[in-house]
């Protein structure tokens, strides 16, 4: 079974998005010793292949000596893992050289607008929108593929028409987060977008795709639409990550999650000791991990869609109650609404169409419209 280290080169970055929950301007850099100690690690750590996230702050800050050096000390150190790449950025500090070292190992990007110039300048910091379109230019002309998250505030919900058609009409791909209460934050709920309204967006999301079918991907509608299909989590946020997902921040601590990094009370061990399994289970992160697991296997067991969202996510749920864990992720209404929207639909496709909607190769006649099956049959 495949799993995920998310490598952290630093918490610092240079935007000041308002609602934040992972910079830090006093953050170390991740150094090369680093790296080599991650190869150590995973070496004998497990056999199953291996995905690398480089996340922050804004992971570019480590520079592209950093990237020339780490990336094929990963991909040859650990090449009986099959290692795979991937990397969140602003893309502020892409540079031409930078996106030539990416390209090598054909590393998809991650990056953040929240819409228009206005609405993204107003949540992320003045001048953001045209820093962050300058280096997706470049990754572009370099070949790299670059796909956008899109937080929605309490703000930004009231214009989710004007975010859509930006997206749309740009051509751009979009992935949505909503923002989220933080850990580190004086006013966590500020910009915080409440599960009723964040259910009725995916709602609303899923009718604009399949109104706009073949001319923009709304990537989480696909994970959705697949763990209802597929009758279990595809994303990290309705699956069990604990044991299969890790973080290592800046100074080779290890983590149950990129979330969590920077908080002592989350270290596992550290790469430079090299632990197993089982030196990292002992620690009282990894065991308060599996106490969510534990606590959605008895509170949550009556629920219909427990197979495919598992409670949620662990920090979500932890987030606004002190690292305590008294509730699974509040998310937990839309993501009810939302499974309950593909659900009561692809039911009533099936019964309208029969096994017609299984016949793969054929797919919707092209005097119908997109239903919900054919974004269920998209991600196969």
């Amino acid at each position: 079974m495949a799993f995920h280290v998310m490598l952290i080169p630093t918490l610092g970055c240079p935007s000041k998005c308002s609602y934040c929950w992972s910079s830090d301007e006093k953050s170390p850099v991740m150094n090369i010793e680093t790296i080599k100690d991650v190869v150590k690690w995973l070496t004998d750590f497990r056999d199953d292949p291996v995905t690398f996230t480089f996340h922050g702050g804004e992971p570019l800050l480590a520079g592209a000596d950093f990237y020339r050096e780490a990336l094929p000390l990963l991909a040859e150190g650990l090449d009986h893992m099959k290692p795979a790449f991937a990397l969140q950025t602003n893309l502020w500090k892409m540079t031409p050289e930078l996106a030539a070292i990416l390209a090598e190992y054909d590393i998809p990007i991650g990056s953040s607008l929240d819409g228009p110039e206005e609405l993204t300048d107003l949540q992320r910091g003045k001048g953001y929108y045209k820093k962050t379109m300058r280096g997706y230019e470049i990754a572009r002309n370099a070949g790299l593929k670059v796909s956008f998250i899109c937080t929605f505030t309490s703000h930004s919900i009231k214009y989710k028409e004007d975010i859509f058609n930006f997206f749309l009409e740009n051509g751009l791909n979009l992935k949505l987060h909503p923002a989220l209460p933080s850990i580190r934050s004086e006013n966590p709920g500020k910009w915080a977008l409440s599960p009723q309204e964040y259910g009725e967006l995916l709602v609303y999301l899923l009718d604009k795709y399949l109104e706009n079918m073949g001319r923009i991907e709304i990537m989480n509608i696909d994970h959705l639409c697949k763990c209802v299909f597929t009758n279990r989590g595809t994303v990290c946020t309705f699956v069990d990550c604990m044991g299969d997902t890790f973080a290592v921040g800046p100074d080779g601590s290890i983590y149950p999650c990129y979330r969590f990094v920077g908080l002592p009370e989350y270290v596992m061990g550290n790469v430079r000791d090299n632990p197993g399994r089982e030196d990292l289970s002992r620690s009282d992160a990894w065991k308060l991990m599996f106490h969510f697991k534990e606590y959605v296997d008895q509170n949550c067991g009556e629920c219909k869609y427990i197979k495919f969202c598992r409670g949620g996510c662990p920090y979500n749920a932890m987030a606004p109650t002190d690292c305590k864990i008294r509730g699974v992720d509040p998310h937990c209404i839309a993501y009810k609404r939302i499974f309950k929207e593909i659900t009561d639909r692809w039911e009533k496709e099936f019964l309208g169409s029969g096994m017609e909607m299984f016949a793969l190769q054929g797919g919707p006649k092209k005097d119908s419209k997109p239903g919900i099956m054919s974004l269920m049959l998209k991600r196969l």
